[in-house]
């Protein structure tokens, strides 16, 4: 039972994150009528949800259990009392994340003041190339990582960077000046910077990243309270 229930959570990837039950029990390589009693019992207790369109999606009761890994939970743990001093001195959202895959997920998130619209929430994954977090993390990804992005770079807003050789340019500059910025690239009326969080000189484990209606004057100073509460976030995970 245990192994047929974990075979038909397996089917779910990033390219992948919302089935149909037949595509369930093929994945998993089960009956249809088998699948679709562990998928009922999966819908009850949490760990799946069904969608209007009839499809399956991980539930947020699976992903509070992911969260109780020990290196997703120690760096939320430590990175909170970070953001809530950028959220303190900004009044701004602020966003914790890391790479998984090809996409940036979201693990920690304190909402701002101002009306800023966001599609981002506890356990989101969103595209690396059209968020401050996910630049941030692209650029600092293995190679083989860019080059698959770089291939996938689809179109959100009509300010998305699409282009690889300017999406090249921007994760040079993010490595040389240390920041990413966006401009209404993941959502209309949103614009956000973020920095790395380093543990020693060269590993870059997350992201820190505000997300605010403009960026203008603001900008220097949001990204100097992004750098002070990473280099914080640092010297606690080395500790």
């Amino acid at each position: 039972m245990a192994a047929r229930l974990l075979a038909i959570l397996g089917v779910f990837d990033e390219k992948a994150p919302g089935l149909t039950l037949t595509e369930l029990a093929d994945g998993a390589g089960l009956p249809i009528a088998t699948a679709h009693r562990m998928v009922r019992e999966l819908v009850e207790w949490g760990a799946l949800v069904r969608t209007e369109d009839g499809r399956y999606v991980v539930g947020r009761r699976l992903w509070k259990l992911g969260l109780l890994a020990p290196d997703q939970s120690d760096l939320r743990e430590i990175a909170s009392p970070f953001l809530h001093d950028i959220y303190g001195a900004t009044l701004a959202t602020v966003h914790l994340a890391i790479r998984d895959g090809d996409e940036v997920l979201y693990l920690d998130r304190l909402a701002g003041h101002a009306s800023v619209p966001a599609v981002s929430r506890v356990g989101a994954r969103l595209p690396l190339h059209a968020t401050g977090v996910g630049k941030v993390l692209l650029a600092y990804a293995p190679r083989d990582v860019q080059e698959r992005v770089m291939h996938s770079l689809n179109r959100i807003t009509p300010y998305t960077v699409t282009q690889p050789g300017q999406l090249e340019n921007e994760l040079r500059r993010v490595r040389r000046e240390g920041f990413a910025q966006t401009v209404e690239e993941m959502t209309l009326g949103a614009c956000s910077v973020a920095v790395p969080v380093r543990v020693g000189d060269d590993s870059v484990v997350a992201a820190l990243g505000i997300v605010v209606p403009k960026l203008g004057r603001d900008r220097v100073k949001l990204v100097a309270a992004l750098q002070v509460a990473a280099q914080g976030i640092g010297r606690s995970l080395r500790g």
